[in-house]
């Protein structure tokens, strides 16, 4: 049985944090984008994945975490990722994502770029 996802989001400064635990798929991607958008109604405009807790994501849920890309580039914002394990680093930059969103090693290290 795959363990239960959870995404837990708060605001460092002008940095909209969403920090993962377990696997991204379908249901999880539509949690994501959910609280996205209603921080982007909001306002918010700088979002980072915290992917620490997170191993695998899905085909699904990488195309869902495509369209919170392009919903961010469409509001001109900036949309970054970080602690991504080998194997999601490796599909985001075969996606293209990697071309307009940054990925950082540590948490520390992108919220004080991104700030």
């Amino acid at each position: 049985m795959m363990e239960s996802f959870t995404v837990n989001v708060r605001q460092d400064n002008t940095v909209w944090i969403f920090t993962t635990h377990g696997y991204i798929n379908n249901l999880a991607g539509e949690t994501i984008a959910e609280k996205f958008d209603e921080i982007v109604k909001g306002g918010g405009r700088k979002f980072l994945l915290n992917l620490a807790d997170t191993r695998l994501i899905n085909s699904i849920g990488v195309s869902i975490l495509i369209e919170i890309l392009e919903k961010t580039l469409e509001v001109e914002g900036e949309m970054a990722f970080c602690n991504c394990a080998p194997i999601v680093e490796k599909t985001f930059k075969i996606m293209g994502m990697i071309q307009y969103a940054k990925i950082y090693t540590t948490l520390e290290d992108a919220v004080s770029e991104m700030a």
